[in-house]
């Protein structure tokens, strides 16, 4: 294939947040009588007003999203780079790339400047489009305003929703199996699967993609 550019999702593949996530999730679904287990399991990839859809219709979706933002900025300081993140995205000065994410802008923003990550010019976030991953909306956009086919961006996820996402934007790719198993991630459709974001460096300078340090 030729790599024209790379989408990252974020948590899970740049920064490593499941833990201060599992712990917002787990205490919300207490305070809401709801099992802990099911709720989380609907959580990734996704926006949080979708999962609040899905397990508590009988809730306000927007502002429960204010609540688990609010319990989410108490586990900021918990939340670092997935090993490997700077040294990658340090690689792709002058490359082409975006980071394309279920979450909010602000707190995206926040936490790359706390852990001394660069954010790229191009970034979609899950208020840019009506319909948030597994729908392919988001990919779209980002490819849209890279100006690159989706046929040539290649998608780097950690979460089935967000292949999904992916592959029905057309873009190819490649599951890092930070908080999923690779079963889960080829059944979603990831053409092939990495245990590390060294293993997607690897990748990328092999197709010629990346020309920084």
């Amino acid at each position: 294939m030729k790599i024209s550019a790379v989408l990252f999702d974020v948590d899970g593949v740049l920064l490593d947040s499941a833990g201060a996530h599992r712990k917002v999730w787990d205490t919300w679904s207490a305070a809401r009588g709801l099992d802990p287990e099911k709720v989380w399991e609907l959580t990734f990839g996704r926006r949080p007003e979708d999962t609040v859809r899905d397990v508590a219709a009988h809730l306000d979706p927007a502002a429960e999203r204010q609540l688990l933002d609010r319990l989410l900025e108490q586990e900021m300081g918990s939340i670092r780079p997935v090993e490997g993140a700077p040294d990658l995205l340090e690689s792709l000065s002058g490359s082409p790339w975006a980071i394309v994410t279920s979450g909010a802008r602000d707190f995206v923003a926040a936490r790359f400047a706390a852990t001394g990550l660069a954010l790229p010019a191009v970034q979609v976030y899950g208020s840019d489009v009506q319909h948030a991953k597994p729908a392919p909306d988001c990919f779209a956009l980002a490819a849209s305003r890279l100006g690159v086919a989706p046929s040539e961006c290649l998608v780097v996820e950690d979460a089935p929703a967000g292949v999904q996402a992916a592959v029905a934007a057309g873009c190819v790719a490649v599951g890092l199996t930070t908080t999923h198993t690779e079963e889960a991630l080829g059944q979603a459709r990831a053409r092939l699967c990495v245990d590390s974001l060294a293993d997607v460096r690897s990748l990328l300078a092999a197709y010629g993609f990346g020309t920084g340090s």
